[in-house]
């Protein structure tokens, strides 16, 4: 079954003006949504971001078709501004929307991938310096990765697919147009080979008919006036020799002016005896009633049979070298019936250097047969060979087919031969090369965010072996903190990391106050220091242990 190519749909700047802006006010309703869910119960920080991030997030809508990474930075910093890590419930579909409109918009990945960047290396310092924790940057390394990276792949092998497929749409319209010249003058030339062959028929019956008509003229027995008739049919078909010469070389004059093929005076048993004297393994065999061969047919259909016997032990000889080939003519009434058919070749067996196929030859059989009111079919045969067959009118002269028609087989569909194509086979190399692009792109997709994430996962590991001792608060220091002392001169003396959650069962800090936790010892997780700030200075100290939480 035959797959064809789905044109690509029309593009956005094609569509009204009033779906593209109905299209943009409920994406950014929707986009909005979340949004509405920060007013309930929220501190009153993140309820005044959301209420900033409404009209914001229609700015980014509206610009995004333009500057579709711009507007990705809307929501990446109201992200940031609500969260440090990134990871927000209230722009999570921003986020990724976004994202996934910027890898359709943008056509190259590099401004994207210093944006992806950029935005990894500006969370890292808000990390450290604010929270004092490189956690919270691999949770938003994380959320990069899954919630604006993934996406913005995903739209780019949106983006890639459509353009391949055009591509391809293109090449192949191309190519059927090439192809189709291709055979146009496969034909022309088959015609001009056809033409050669007339000439030397035609020629040779007319140099009889003159040589004859030249004996009449000098033949005493005839009378002067009957003398003179004959002696103008005699210059009439001098006259029509070399009108025919004239035209044939008309027909015949062509960048590569090849002579016929046929001579005049061959057969199909001299053309088997001489396959077969050169090495091929051939069989001729005849059936039917007697005087329905070749030799009774028009001189058009006679050639026409040597033609489809000639290109048949060709094409064995070039695709399936070696291997038993079979010649079949069978006459049926008022038709013959040619079939060369040759075994399958063996596995591993590759065409003869020796020959390069042009891909063309089966046309130009196929339109000399045409002209002489046959039929022909060319393809492998169930058992793995490969048949040319033809079936040609041997009295009278059969309606002469379209181009391009191939003689209907009995319980399968016509196939056609090796170098012989039509436009959907163009159009499915066209398509095959555009899929296994895309797959490749889709590989990329999965690989890409694959490998960071593994890279970030053994990053997290060694942090979290390494990060314990550079945690922990001296004993000595910690005893000399004093309740009252400014948070400044506090922080110059404690550890540059804290830990990222207190002990299990640690209630939480009073409003107003912000407390940091330092590790008692190294890979210890159920004891801590508790330090609380509050107006900038330390409200209050003390040791935490873990104990159980508080039945709901």
């Amino acid at each position: 079954m035959l797959t064809r190519l789905r044109r690509p749909a029309p593009p956005a700047a094609e569509r009204p003006r009033w779906a593209t802006r109905l299209l943009d006010v409920c994406l950014w309703a929707a986009l909005s949504v979340p949004l509405t869910a920060a007013f309930d119960g929220v501190p009153k920080d993140r309820m005044w971001t959301a209420a900033t991030g409404i009209p914001l997030l229609a700015a980014a809508v509206a610009v995004r078709r333009r500057w579709p990474l711009v507007a990705l930075a809307v929501p990446v910093a109201l992200a940031l501004a609500t969260s440090r890590n990134l990871f927000t419930f209230e722009y999570t579909a921003a986020l990724a929307v976004l994202a996934y409109l910027a890898g359709v918009r943008v056509e190259r990945a590099r401004a994207s991938l210093w944006f992806f960047a950029g935005v990894a290396a500006v969370v890292l310092p808000l990390c450290v310096v604010l929270v004092h924790n490189m956690w919270p940057w691999f949770t938003a390394v994380l959320t990069l990765l899954f919630n604006i990276v993934l996406p913005w792949l995903l739209g780019r092998y949106r983006r890639q697919y459509a353009a391949l497929v055009r591509t391809g749409w293109q090449l192949a319209e191309r190519m059927e147009h090439e192809q189709q010249a291709v055979a146009d003058r496969t034909r022309l030339r088959e015609r001009a080979r056809i033409a050669g062959d007339m000439h030397d028929s035609l020629g040779h019956e007319l140099a009889l008919l003159a040589l004859r008509a030249g004996a009449l003229e000098v033949d005493p027995r005839l009378a002067p006036d009957q003398r003179a008739a004959v002696g103008e049919l005699r210059a009439a078909a001098g006259a029509a020799t070399e009108h025919l010469r004239d035209i044939i070389g008309v027909l015949r004059t062509d960048d590569r002016a090849e002579p016929s093929r046929l001579p005049a005076d061959d057969s199909v048993e001299a053309l088997v005896e001489r396959a077969r004297a050169s090495g091929l393994d051939v069989s001729l065999r005849r059936a039917g009633a007697p005087g329905a061969g070749e030799e009774a047919m028009p001189v058009m259909g006679a050639r026409a049979v040597y033609r489809v016997v000639q290109e048949g032990l060709t094409n064995a000889t070039k695709h399936a070298p070696g291997v038993p080939v079979e010649v079949r003519l069978t006459g049926e009434g008022r038709r013959l019936d040619v079939t060369v058919t040759n075994a399958p070749p063996p596995p591993g067996t590759a065409p003869s250097a020796a020959l390069v196929s042009g891909g063309n030859g089966l046309v130009g059989l196929d339109e000399r047969v045409r002209l002489a009111g046959g039929e022909l079919r060319a393809g492998p045969t169930p058992e793995g060979g490969f048949e040319v067959a033809a079936r040609l009118p041997t009295a009278g002269r059969a309606p002469v087919r379209g181009p391009g028609a191939r003689l209907p087989t009995a319980g399968r569909a016509p196939v056609r031969g090796p170098g012989d194509s039509s436009r959907w086979s163009v159009s499915q190399r066209e398509l095959a090369s555009a899929r296994l692009q895309v797959r490749r792109r889709l590989v990329q997709t999965v690989a890409v965010p694959a490998a960071l994430f593994t890279g970030l996962l053994l990053l997290m590991g060694v942090f979290a072996l390494i990060s314990p001792s550079w945690s922990v608060l001296d004993r000595g220091t910690y005893e000399q903190l004093r309740v009252g002392d400014g948070r400044t001169a506090v922080e110059a003396r404690l550890p540059f990391f804290s830990l990222d959650v207190p002990p299990d069962g640690t209630p939480a800090p009073p409003p107003g106050r912000t407390c940091r936790y330092y590790g008692y010892r190294a890979y210890t997780d159920d004891t801590a220091y508790e330090l609380c700030f509050a107006d900038g200075r330390l409200v209050t100290k003390g040791v935490v242990h873990r104990r159980d939480r508080p039945a709901p």
